[in-house]
């Protein structure tokens, strides 16, 4: 009999049951809220008569609708109506139930999958979820996460269990180094790349091979945040000395006893050497550029010294219309090198790419340089309260700010048009958030997903530039 994946250890551990028609009940340890897709719930709960199952196997946080303007008058303050009413509901509906919550103000506040993993809310071998599809981050810690409705939001809370199908079981292995310049961001953009945004529908993907070895927790998780984009619900690391290096200490970690016992069960959270994935992708290291999107969908991607397609090499009718319509969406030209392209504003932050070694990345690039004449804004939005005050601590800020940076309080700001933090109609925006759907930070804004150090590089010269060019000259 062949071993099991991480997946398959993980999922079977939390099953409750296996229903006749072939979904499954499986028990959730922690739930994430916040304030988009909780009132729902939380008003269901109420007409049911119902409370949560387990109060403290939840916690909350607002993020997408919080200004990262000042904001020390509280939510009252709040210019946006609809903002206000879904921050200040969140904070009732959590007093009613009793469930922990870092308000606005609180300064562990954050985005829900920065906050979550950085209080050890999330541990190996857990399962969690949260009503946002880029929960799929948490898997970085090897605990199988992901995003659910309003309904299962309700559902979790009454019962801490969730009705689900398994999935199937992929590889993806980056083997070999990457080189200097080349971050996590750029491997998944890659990934997509390859695979295609549809690639991973209906599996569980599991990051494996020397480069994923290598890579810091938080580069981990932006590549898990991103698996979603690649068409999966999971995104899997297997748990190493880098894992429990990371959850070692933090508030909610075990401690003691319960920690020497926690560790030795968590070192079982990797695929067994005979496991079998349904499909196995390989792709070397060395092989991976800086990468910059071009289109409307994360798979619209090519490396910053390349150009943008031209839709008469392809002849996929399908392939060629796609391209036509990002095209004119885009305001971009077939050939048109990726360095040509100019940019309006710049936006390093989300829960792809908010914490703090994204935030030490950019200010390498942009310390002793200037924001660009052409750039509108350029904004730097640290990923929680905890982040901000380290990235202070370091003189992050004052680079930020002496380069003509904004230095913003934590959210999901500019990730997506739900804030204050908006593009205009045809904007061109070099941004370290994960989509770049039409209309995504912004009717008619056009988005360019990127990596912090892209992103900075591109905030000081005015449009896209190899950043390895940029280090080389620091030094």
């Amino acid at each position: 009999m062949a071993g099991q994946t991480l997946y398959d250890k993980l999922f079977d551990a939390h099953l409750v049951r296996t229903n006749d028609d072939g979904s499954s009940l499986l028990y959730i340890d922690r739930q994430v809220l916040h304030e988009v897709t909780s009132p729902q719930a939380f008003e269901g709960l109420r007409i049911a008569g119902r409370k949560p199952w387990r109060i403290d196997a939840n916690i909350a946080t607002p993020d997408h609708n919080v200004p990262t303007t000042e904001r020390s008058a509280g939510v009252e303050f709040i210019v946006d109506p609809v903002s206000k009413i879904q921050v200040k509901t969140l904070d009732e509906n959590c007093d009613e139930f009793g469930i922990l919550e870092f308000k606005m103000n609180d300064h562990r506040q954050g985005i829900v999958h920065v906050m979550a993993p950085e209080q050890g809310a999330i541990l190996p071998g857990v399962t969690a979820v949260c009503g946002d599809s880029h929960t799929a981050t948490l898997g970085a810690l090897g605990a199988l996460a992901h995003g659910v409705g309003t309904s299962e939001v309700e559902h979790v809370l009454a019962t801490q269990c969730l009705i689900t199908k398994k999935m199937k079981n992929m590889l993806v292995r980056v083997d070999g180094a990457l080189g200097v310049g080349v971050t996590p961001k750029d491997v998944v953009l890659h990934v997509i790349g390859v695979i295609g945004t549809a690639g991973g529908t209906g599996y569980a993907i599991e990051f494996g091979g020397d480069v994923f070895r290598n890579m810091s927790m938080e580069g981990r998780m932006t590549v898990c945040n991103m698996a979603i984009e690649a068409g999966a619900r999971v995104g899997l690391v297997a748990v190493d000395q880098i894992t429990l290096d990371y959850v070692e200490g933090r508030a909610f970690s075990p401690k003691g006893e319960d920690w020497n016992r926690a560790v030795e069960a968590w070192r079982s959270l990797v695929s067994d050497e005979d496991a079998e994935f349904d499909e196995v992708i390989v792709i070397n290291g060395a092989d991976i550029e800086p990468q910059v999107t071009w289109g409307t969908s994360p798979e619209m991607v090519v490396s910053v010294s390349d150009q943008v397609p031209n839709p008469a090499n392809e002849t996929d009718p399908v392939k060629v219309d796609g391209i036509n319509r990002a095209l004119k969406y885009m305001g971009l030209k077939a050939d048109q090198k990726i360095t040509d392209i100019k940019l309006d504003r710049v936006f390093i932050g989300s829960c792809t790419n908010s914490r703090i070694e994204d935030l030490r990345d950019a200010a390498k690039v942009v310390k002793g340089r200037k924001v660009a004449d052409n750039i509108i804004q350029a904004l730097v939005v640290p990923g929680s309260g905890l982040v901000k005050t380290q990235a202070e601590n370091e003189g992050l800020d004052k680079i930020f700010i002496e380069a003509g940076l904004e230095w913003r309080e934590p959210g999901c700001s500019m990730c997506l048009a739900m804030n204050p933090d908006k593009l205009g109609n045809g904007e061109h925006c070099a941004s370290t958030s994960n989509r770049n759907f039409e209309g995504r930070q912004g009717f008619g804004g056009r988005t360019h997903l990127v990596s912090p150090a892209m992103a900075a590089a591109a905030a000081v010269t005015g449009h896209f530039i190899d950043v390895r060019e940029l280090l080389q000259a620091n030094g």
